[in-house]
């Protein structure tokens, strides 16, 4: 049988006198396929690119914080460094933007904006990240149960997705929003304030979110279980545990990538809008959504402030998405053929 050309590296031996020459096939893996194919597709490198800055700009903002290369907190609306003029808004034109401060400083208080936007980038990701993993790891467990079972618990599962995707889920969390908060500082002791506020972001995300990735999950193990390994698994006695996550669990890492990068984006864009609605951390501790929601009453008298953290969330919301398709397409096996 011919292999695609795709699938092979050749490699010609030196010739030898008096011989003829010998061609050497080397096979790659679909690793290795999916590799070279990502990395043909420029667009989603560049958006790896800016997701990875992405992720070290949030990773250093806490450190830069501590040893004062970020001042987030201090407003600068008084005394000699005064900033604003007598309507709050920044002197000069373009915002307040100098050497000191390269985004400008925000009207009202007079806070550096760039300090603030970057700081804000680390408690959005840790609520984005935190609130995607809670949705891929429900998700990932209970499409594997209901795709690996038949009849009851199959049926049952079902129709607890029905019934969760059933809620209006902006409305839901901001009914629940008084309630959890008071159970988590009450009854978890769960110091109140942005604590008690990111964790009940996380937690309803993460809830209302899974369903969809188990749907997902749950028709790629309906193909996988009639596989010869599973059958042959399950002739050798594996246990329920073992079949779910040792045979069927390491055959899904392709879609849960793809669930994983498309469902970070949606929940940085539902973080920032569920500040705006009064859900979530709240200033002075900065978040994309809460520095967004603050800059909206300034949009037509301070232009940049409003554009700066909405244009921030624009590109890293387009560069997982973008990143996301990459993944998909590279990952599948017939995509390019």
């Amino acid at each position: 049988m011919t292999l695609p050309a795709t699938d092979l590296e050749t490699h010609a031996a030196p010739p030898v006198e008096g011989e003829a020459t010998v061609t050497k096939v080397v096979g790659r893996s679909p690793m290795q396929l999916a590799i070279m194919r990502f990395r043909k597709d420029k667009l989603s490198m560049i958006a790896f690119a800016v997701v990875a800055i992405y992720f070290l700009g949030a990773l250093a903002a806490p450190f830069l914080v501590h040893f004062g290369v970020l001042d987030p907190n201090t407003p600068h609306n008084t005394g000699k460094d005064n900033l604003l003029d007598e309507f709050t808004l920044p002197k000069g034109s373009w915002g307040g933007i100098s050497w000191h401060h390269w985004l400008g400083v925000e009207p009202g208080i007079g806070r550096d904006v760039l300090s603030r936007v970057w700081y804000g980038v680390t408690f959005s990701l840790v609520i984005a990240l935190s609130a995607t993993i809670i949705t891929v790891g429900l998700g990932a467990i209970f499409g594997i149960i209901a795709g690996a079972s038949r009849g009851l618990v199959d049926s049952a599962i079902g129709r607890l997705i029905d019934l969760i995707l059933s809620f209006p889920q902006t409305l839901m969390l901001l009914a629940l929003s008084p309630l959890f908060i008071a159970i988590l500082t009450d009854k978890l002791h769960v110091p109140d304030g942005d604590k008690a506020n990111g964790l009940y972001v996380i937690l309803i995300l993460g809830f209302f979110g899974w369903p969809y990735v188990a749907r997902i999950v749950r028709g790629q193990v309906l193909s996988i279980r009639e596989r010869e390994f599973i059958e042959a698994a399950k002739l050798m006695g594996a246990s329920r545990m073992r079949l779910y996550f040792k045979e069927i669990l390491p055959n899904l890492w392709a879609p849960l990538l793809v669930s994983f990068t498309i469902t970070m984006p949606t929940y940085i864009s539902a973080e920032a809008a569920l500040n705006y609605l009064g859900v979530g951390i709240k200033p002075p501790t900065p978040t994309l959504g809460n520095v967004l929601t603050g800059s909206i009453n300034y949009s037509q008298n301070d232009f940049f402030f409003f554009f700066f953290p909405a244009f921030l969330i624009m590109v890293i919301v387009v560069s997982f998405n973008l990143l996301g398709d990459g993944l998909r397409d590279a990952l599948d096996p017939k995509g390019h053929r």
